[in-house]
């Protein structure tokens, strides 16, 4: 099961199945590649194997594996992505290529740092309202 589905995020009117994997390179599973790079294509194989079939077959979707590692790197297709949704954001909202894209990897990171946290603590608190994108000026400096 995927952790996320969009619409038109690769093609318009097509569906695409989006999966999360987050890594730590220095553990002993990870040992056996050599760079961090082959972690990266490792993980994302092993995501594409479990799920690219049956998304392909059952969904007649598109599988994306967005793969991270602990110490805030990111995989290629991951890349990719980043760089396809900030395109389309920056294209909607007229900003700044670069600013959107600075923004959406700040975002994420602090993302994956706090499910990190919640996952290791538990969550404390009420939840906080997402800001809306529209309204919001990209551009922190």
């Amino acid at each position: 099961r995927c952790d996320v589905s969009a619409v038109g995020v690769w093609n318009p009117l097509e569906r695409a199945f989006f999966d999360v994997r987050v890594f730590h390179a220095p553990a002993p599973s990870n040992r056996r590649h050599t760079t961090i790079a082959r972690m990266y294509n490792q993980h994302e194989t092993l995501k594409k194997t479990a799920y690219n079939a049956r998304v392909l077959q059952v969904e007649k979707a598109v599988f994306t594996p967005l793969v991270f590692s602990t110490t805030g790197g990111v995989g290629g297709v991951a890349e990719r992505f980043y760089k396809r949704i900030a395109e389309r954001t920056a294209l909607k909202t007229g900003q700044r290529y670069h600013e959107t894209i600075g923004y959406i990897r700040k975002r994420l990171r602090f993302d994956l740092l706090k499910t990190t946290i919640i996952a290791l603590r538990g969550n404390r608190g009420r939840p906080t309202a997402t800001p809306n994108i529209r309204e919001m000026d990209l551009n922190l400096i």
